[in-house]
């Protein structure tokens, strides 16, 4: 009963984290600090004080988090400088730091557990000062010795199922390297573009996207470089990519002549 009442909430963390991600894509601390709910109650997702979670009303670990350290911060864990590096070499599993030095304590055996248990994980992985993407995982490997266990990112992420075979094993970390990739650059340009769109200046995030200004099928994936990025609209990154517009080396925009240049613009155009 107690199993198959952890199973249940484990589904509806899951549900609801995946919810979250179909709206917000990057999720924050606030929206990982509102929960989710099981059967009219209220439940959390993580301990914001700590990396490794387990609510009082479920028998194994639901969650860890690893935080990107603010610039000039101390940095508490040899793998918030670790984990991204492991993501983009294509590491089958990437280390995760015990909380404090001893093994025996409610946080780590909590990820012991779970690694005995083989219990599918929630993943919350830093990409930005409180923004994070969520990856199923599992914990594969717990070293009382070396205070660190191992972790493996599900072969699924919406029926998390631990990678059994070779291929499974080598396309989940593919599948989170590219989902990182994408999430890191996009938060890099937001940044760098004080949130707003290059071209019209729409200040909305959930309307922006990250693009690419040279194309490069052997990019490697661990480069976020904003130099070659815009942020941009929907709608204007829709018609960059269909070569409807482009963005010169000095900046200049210019308009296909197959677009209409009578017709009124989508957004109002910064005439600086």
């Amino acid at each position: 009963m107690e199993f198959d009442e952890d199973t249940g909430m484990r589904l509806a963390a899951f549900k609801h984290v995946e919810a979250l991600c179909k709206v917000h894509g990057t999720l924050t601390s606030e929206h990982l600090s509102e929960g989710f709910t099981f059967e009219g109650r209220r439940l959390p997702l993580v301990n914001p004080q700590r990396g490794i979670f387990k609510p009082r009303e479920m028998q194994y670990l639901l969650s860890i988090r690893t935080v990107y350290p603010k610039t000039g911060r101390k940095v508490w864990y040899d793998d918030q400088r670790r984990v991204h590096q492991q993501i983009f070499a294509g590491d089958d599993v990437i280390d995760y730091a015990f909380m404090g030095q001893d093994p025996d304590a409610a946080d780590n055996r909590w990820l012991k557990e779970a690694w005995e248990r083989k219990v599918a994980i929630l993943y919350f992985l830093g990409v930005a000062p409180g923004q994070y993407q969520f990856f199923p995982a599992f914990i594969v490997g717990w070293d009382g010795a070396q205070l660190e266990a191992k972790v493996a990112f599900a072969a699924d992420r919406f029926a998390p199922a631990l990678p059994a075979t070779t291929i499974e094993r080598r396309y989940a970390p593919r599948s989170v390297k590219q989902r990182l990739h994408q999430a890191s650059f996009r938060e890099a340009l937001i940044t760098a573009y004080n949130r707003r769109c290059a071209l019209s200046g729409l200040p909305e995030p959930k309307l922006l996207d990250a693009a690419h200004i040279v194309e490069d099928p052997n990019e490697d994936l661990g480069q976020a470089v904003v130099t070659n990025g815009l942020l941009l609209s929907k709608i204007h990154h829709a018609a960059f990519d269909a070569h409807l517009i482009g963005i010169d080396p000095d900046y200049r925009l210019h308009v296909s002549n197959g677009l209409d240049p009578t017709a009124p613009a989508p957004f109002p155009r910064d005439s600086r």
